[in-house]
């Protein structure tokens, strides 16, 4: 058991800024910062450090307060997957890449700050499916996107049947698209 605490990749936290690096979507798996106030001075810091960075075309990864981040952006939006200094930078990148795929899957390719705050919900139930206690569940975009459409379905507020079918229509289409590659 000892082994597996020590084994097990772990997630810190996994945030969603946007272009001036306010608050989108975030959320902490562990104490390391245990107020409000110290986990907006590290999103702060994070953010000023890479901004400036080219990380469009691919995850960039970067040492910042003694954690390895891993950040990509889309649109007017930074994603950014945070891990201990000794974790493994391809477990962060795919944790981070999964997280971006079911976005963009979730909003069909209309990853932007507007859209992302119209479905809010969808987003969050997204961080729950791929991280849970800062352990990873879930990294395919695919089945990520599929299981929030079913807890959506569930949910006390549910998504109309439209948004549903649109969102197994748009899987369908992209797991098409990927068995054609």
């Amino acid at each position: 058991s000892r082994y597996m605490e020590l084994s097990c990749p772990l997630i810190k936290n996994i945030l969603l800024l946007d272009s001036e690096g306010k608050r989108v979507a975030v959320k902490y798996h562990c104490d390391d910062w245990p107020n409000l106030t110290s986990k907006l001075a590290f999103e702060k810091s994070v953010f000023t450090k890479t901004q400036r960075t080219n990380a469009r075309t691919e995850a960039e990864i970067g040492m910042f307060d003694g954690y390895i981040v891993v950040y990509k952006f889309i649109s007017d939006l930074h994603f950014y997957v945070t891990g201990g200094d000794d974790e493994n930078e391809l477990i962060l990148a795919t944790v981070l890449q999964g997280f971006c795929d079911a976005v963009s899957l979730l909003l069909r390719n209309n990853v932007e700050k507007k859209t992302v705050l119209e479905n809010l919900d969808l987003v969050l139930l997204c961080l729950d499916e791929i991280v849970d206690g800062g352990i990873i569940l879930e990294t395919e975009a695919n089945v990520i996107t599929g299981k929030v459409a079913m807890r959506g379905a569930d949910a006390d507020v549910p998504l109309s049947e439209q948004t549903l079918s649109q969102a197994l229509a748009t899987a369908r289409e992209h797991l098409t698209r990927s068995l054609l590659k």
